[in-house]
């Protein structure tokens, strides 16, 4: 059997992680984001590497304690990150984040500082033609000086007048993020003694009433650096909001609202080349009856940058029937490229801006993301990811079509096994698939345990490459990993989502059911031996899978949703959940033909109940209240809980004691080994 760093937990913790990239100006290089454990192994750090597009090996060019990231290119080709390294001559990094911006200079040299704001910078924008630069930042409303003397009293206390309160792992206020101009550097000067000067540049708050519409915004330079885009959020009625999209111009900080209906959000804008249209991605918000939508439209604008108005967009995709994300021009600006879930992969689009004709650029079964066009419109340069092979820079030319993957910062890796894929029809004859990944011993005559796991979501597709979720670790230990996307699953068109709207548990279970049906009909695969885990969506699945079926010899459940009306109110976003759900004093019906712990009763599978403290967007009180409902009725269960971690276990020692909890469960109630306790715990 070939060895691989799946076989053993510390290797895998050490492999490099590639996260993103960007290209520079000319074309000629990536930068790319690689992230390892730091020294201590208690985090993970990131770095930015050089990586040729004509070959050659990467190089590393930036490397600190704290780490870097958010690397963008100005049109000089000098990058800009974000980092919490200390800065030199004194200045002051020490925000609440910590991150400021820093600069390494297109000739070489030493990064230097070039900005720094007391909550830190959290996210970084630049122009293509202009050396005009926006930063996000938190912003104290009234006064920053509040921040010094919060922490010299002790306070930490947050007086909320308004949702939301908190999102995913961290608490909302009272600082409020807003955009802020960054006087584009300077060239270096020397001083007397030959040394690079490091004067900070200024900063210019451009959205000082933004308030609480800057919330995780996403926001994009015009070409000549004159205006932003940028998303905004309009809350009404105290808890129900849209997104909307506005220009801001950046000499002057006026906000001119350009697309708005509440009853869609807009994100993800980007500029043409010329400046005379923006392209975003609208969305359709949940109610009762329907599933959201997405499709890309485009804005025009006036030559002054102004322009654009409620209904002025044009739907770019119209009869498009999957969801496009991360739209990006071509340099030409006669095209859109963007991405999209497909029937289990996520490939590269291109539509024609003038007649709206689609064709999809990749072909493989991979997951694409971060593309970046080349300056000559010959190719585009991107991450490729698959189920089968972690993330990795290619490049893709545009006339074939043919993906070359370029030399990686993070090396190849060696798999445990095999990928395929499984198809069948459900019991009301929808086509469904999945994939299988089989581990290399898995023979008809050494048939390998099943695994059945969960996508989260639920409007998800199992399509690319997890370090938190990876099939390839139980592949290792002997497992065949079933991975279905039933009802829900984005990729296969509004109708098949619809197939399973306001129905979590019931028609999703008998998707996941028949794929698995389908699964233990191979000869490799021992039925006899099933284990099934799931997290967050997948989690409720396992919740709801324990109480309907006792086919499974354990299951794990994984910051899993167990009473909704409970979790819907506690949430870190209802106001997400309660347009499609509405209260549950008013549609009880609904709640209780979905909601898993109404089922305890009838659960006698082994389970392991995960969770982490942190994690706002399934609350502790899920996994705390079935830990209850299991003990009181008897089921065996074990409940590992992470007081410091979050909806996912990041930091290596705890990814590393959750894989082995996980092991060690299914390796005593699907194999039938004795429990073996992790050393740590």
């Amino acid at each position: 059997m070939t060895t691989t760093p799946f076989h053993d937990l510390s290797d895998f913790a050490a492999i490099p992680r590639v996260t993103a990239l960007r290209l520079s100006p000319d074309g000629s290089w990536l930068a790319v984001s690689v992230q390892t454990p730091h020294a201590d192994r208690k985090k993970y750090v990131t770095s930015i590497w050089r990586v040729d597009t004509q070959g050659g090996q990467p190089r590393r060019l930036t490397r600190s304690a704290e780490g870097e990231g958010n690397p963008r290119f100005l049109p000089d080709g000098s990058l800009l990150f974000t980092s919490k390294r200390p800065g030199l001559a004194g200045a002051d990094t020490d925000g609440e984040d910590g991150a400021a911006l820093w600069l390494l200079p297109a000739s070489g040299g030493e990064a230097r500082l070039v900005a720094s704001l007391p909550g830190g910078i959290t996210a970084v924008e630049t122009a293509d033609g202009a050396a005009a630069i926006a930063v996000l930042s938190p912003v104290f409303q009234d006064d920053e000086r509040l921040r010094k003397e919060r922490k010299e009293a002790g306070v930490t206390a947050i007086l909320h007048e308004s949702v939301p309160v908190r999102y995913w792992d961290h608490d909302l206020g009272p600082a409020e993020s807003r955009l802020f101009a960054v006087t584009p550097p300077a060239a270096d000067a020397a001083t007397d003694d030959g040394e690079t000067a490091e004067d900070t540049a200024a900063t210019r708050d451009l959205t000082p009433d933004a308030g609480r519409a800057l919330f995780e915004p996403s926001f994009a330079l015009r070409s000549d650096g004159a205006f932003a885009a940028t998303t905004w959020w309009r809350w009404r009625d105290g808890v129900q909001a849209h997104r909307e999209l506005a220009l801001i111009d950046f000499a002057a900080g006026e906000r001119t609202v350009l697309l708005t209906d509440p009853d869609l959000d807009y994100g993800s804008p980007v500029f043409s080349p010329d400046g005379r249209y923006l392209a975003c991605v609208r969305g359709t918000h949940l109610t009762p009856e329907e599933p959201h939508d997405y499709t890309l439209v485009l804005v025009p604008l006036n030559g002054d940058g102004g322009g654009g108005g409620n209904g002025e967009a044009r739907d770019l995709a119209a009869g498009f029937d999957r969801w496009p994300v991360s739209p990006v021009w071509d340099q030409a600006g006669r095209c859109v490229f963007f991405t999209a879930d497909d029937g289990g992969r996520h490939p590269v689009f291109r539509v024609d801006v003038e007649t709206g004709a689609i064709s999809r650029v990749t072909d493989d079964h991979g997951y694409y993301g971060d593309v970046c066009p080349a300056p000559d419109g010959t190719a585009l340069f991107a991450l490729r990811a698959a189920v089968d092979a972690p993330p990795a820079p290619v490049r893709i030319d545009l006339a074939s079509g043919q993906v070359e993957q370029l030399p990686s910062p993070a090396g190849q890796l060696a798999l445990p096994g095999r990928l395929t894929e499984i198809t069948t029809a459900a019991d009301d004859g929808h086509p469904l698939r999945g994939w299988l990944v089989l581990p290399e011993t898995a023979t008809a005559e050494h048939k390998a345990p099943l695994l059945l796991w969960v996508h989260g979501g639920p409007m998800m597709s199992w399509n690319s490459w997890s370090w938190r979720w990876n099939p390839w670790l139980m592949a290792a230990q002997g497992y065949a990993v079933l991975l279905p996307d039933p009802a829900l699953s984005t990729g296969y068109g509004q109708d098949f989502i619809a197939r399973g709207y306001r129905q979590w548990g019931p028609r999703p279970f008998r998707d996941i059911m028949a794929v698995t049906d389908a699964a233990v009909q191979r000869d490799d695969i021992d039925e006899h031996r099933a284990g099934m885990m799931g997290g967050s969506y997948g989690g409720y699945m396992a919740n709801w899978i324990a109480g309907h079926t006792d086919r499974f010899k354990a299951i794990v459940s994984h910051a899993g949703l167990w009473a909704l009306d409970q979790m819907f109110a506690t949430t870190d976003v209802p106001h997400v959940f309660y347009p499609q759900w509405g209260d549950p004093l008013e549609s009880a019906r609904i709640y209780e033909e979905n909601s898993p712990h109404l089922h305890v009763g009838k659960i006698t599978t082994p389970m392991l109940v995960i969770h982490g403290n942190r994690d706002y967007r399934v609350p502790l009180s899920e996994a705390l209240r079935l830990w209850w409902d299991l003990n009181r009725h008897q089921v065996p269960a074990k409940f590992l809980y992470f007081p410091d971690e979050n909806h996912w276990i990041l930091t290596p020692g705890n990814a590393t004691v959750w894989y082995q909890t996980v092991f060690a469960f299914l390796a005593e109630h699907v194999l039938g080994e004795p429990w073996r306790r992790p050393g740590l715990l």
